[in-house]
């Protein structure tokens, strides 16, 4: 199986094609994971706040701890200042959400900002290669078999003229020395097949 031209026009359009699909498939990794990393700076507001309402929750938790201690209204001061450190508590479990809400916005744009333009690279280079990798193996093939090189010469003659233009006409012009099975007619329109697609005899 071959993956490129034999003709060197053709192969360096190819591999040039070829390396730029791969760069633009790197280069939209590369932006999606940037504003990944953007978005990601939205959650500091949620760490700020995580840290802090964890730190209020354990201060007003150790000074609940210490009034507990004050004789016949320990319990009483305890309360309000328990009721406290859960409110300190609810502002560290917001400050969790907002953090996995960006995380989860962030992991959604990232997904789509890889997938959308690579999905759309794959579909405007990848079909055209297959094509050709297809195209230039069964014309190989055809040539290497029997008769081949007759229906090659027949691929040419019902094909674009312009290849035929450019070379000297046989006496009686390039169909009738095909029906006459003149063989340097043959080998010359099965050539310019090959040449088509960027393959050599």
């Amino acid at each position: 199986m071959r993956f490129y031209a034999q003709t060197p026009a053709r192969r360096n359009r190819q591999v040039l094609v070829d390396l730029i699909a791969v760069a633009l498939i790197g280069a939209a990794v590369w932006v999606a994971f940037t504003v990944r990393d953007a978005i990601l700076l939205l959650a500091e507001p949620g760490r700020k706040v995580e840290s802090a309402g964890d730190n209020l929750a354990e201060e007003l938790d150790n000074a609940g701890d210490a009034a507990s201690d004050v004789p016949l209204i320990g319990d009483i001061l305890k309360k309000p200042l328990q009721a406290a450190a859960d409110a300190g508590s609810g502002f560290a479990d917001a400050g969790v959400s907002l953090q996995e809400t960006v995380s989860q916005v962030a992991d959604v744009i990232t997904t789509a900002l890889i997938l959308i333009p690579v999905l759309l690279i794959l579909l405007l280079w990848l079909p055209p290669r297959l094509l050709w990798i297809h195209r230039s193996n069964t014309l190989r093939r055809l040539a290497q078999a029997p008769g081949g090189t007759d229906l090659l010469a027949l691929r040419t003659l019902t094909g674009p003229p312009g290849a035929l233009t450019e070379l000297p006409a046989p006496p009686g012009g390039w169909a009738d020395a095909w029906r006459q099975k003149d063989p340097q007619a043959i080998t010359d329109l099965s050539t310019i097949a090959l040449h088509r697609v960027g393959l050599r005899p």
